[in-house]
């Protein structure tokens, strides 16, 4: 596919984790970037290393897309220095852990914002230039807790949901336009020693993902027409059998997994 001369990926969540993982997979594409997080210093680490490394063109913005019309704002942001999105990675996020009366509610609305509110503005706002030029992708990245409700983790799980029901009906709308659309669910992912987290922890049903692994997955979906990404084959397993349980049944195992 030739890619128009300008044109950018839009990588939210790029300091770190995931965001970092898709920055340099695309970079190694030769694509364009924009990299979106709230840490100014690392994204201009990583546009310093991309741009060194690809001699791409990208663009460190710094932004806290967990504040309230913050993708408009975003937008906004990109139309004034005439960016042009073709692809937009839905990627930045964050968990609470917790019984939902005792975590700030300020958190947890901002996990809302996070999830659901920056990711509708931005799509939104950046997809009439990809149905006008009938082309351009969109990678929504979720989580297999959007397929069940999970106790203590109360409202990830339903952010996640909204996220991957909202992403899959979208690609159906969109079929018909040349825009294709992701949704990747992964599961824990291994510990990122770049961003210090422990490679010690308590395993998890279905295992862990590495980050290069689910990157390379999604990006292949979206090179196939897009759809939907479950990585790892236990999680994919899973997902099928959890349609046997009776759905009242479900909460309540997934309760006693996760309490604590």
């Amino acid at each position: 596919m030739t890619r128009p001369a300008g044109s950018y990926a839009l990588v939210t969540g790029a300091s770190k984790g995931l965001g970092r993982f898709f920055a340099r997979a695309l970079a190694a594409r030769r694509q364009n970037l924009i990299l979106v997080a709230r840490a100014q210093d690392k994204l201009t680490a990583l546009a310093n290393e991309l741009t060194t490394t690809h001699e791409i063109s990208v663009a460190p913005l710094a932004c806290d897309l967990s504040a309230p019309d913050a993708g408009q704002h975003l937008a906004q942001q990109l139309n004034e220095r005439e960016l042009t999105v073709e692809l937009l990675v839905n990627n930045a996020g964050f968990g609470l852990r917790g019984e939902f009366w005792t975590l700030p509610l300020a958190e947890q609305t901002a996990m809302i914002n996070l999830h659901a509110a920056a990711v509708v503005e931005l799509t939104y706002e950046l997809l009439p230039p990809m149905l006008a030029a009938r082309r351009g992708g969109i990678i929504n990245v979720s989580s297999i807790a959007g397929f069940q409700p999970i106790p203590y983790a109360a409202l990830y799980s339903a952010t996640k949901s909204f996220l991957t029901t909202f992403s899959m009906a979208l690609r159906e709308e969109l079929r018909p336009t040349g825009v294709k659309v992701v949704t990747v669910c992964p599961g824990r992912l291994r510990a990122d020693p770049e961003a210090g987290e422990q490679s010690a922890r308590q395993k998890v049903p279905g295992g862990e993902q590495g980050h290069a692994e689910v990157v390379s997955e999604t990006l292949q979906k979206l090179d196939s027409g897009g759809g939907l990404v479950i990585p790892g084959r236990m999680n994919r397993w899973m997902m099928r059998g959890q349609r046997l349980i009776p759905p009242n049944a479900v909460p309540k195992i997934v309760a006693r997994m996760s309490k604590g």
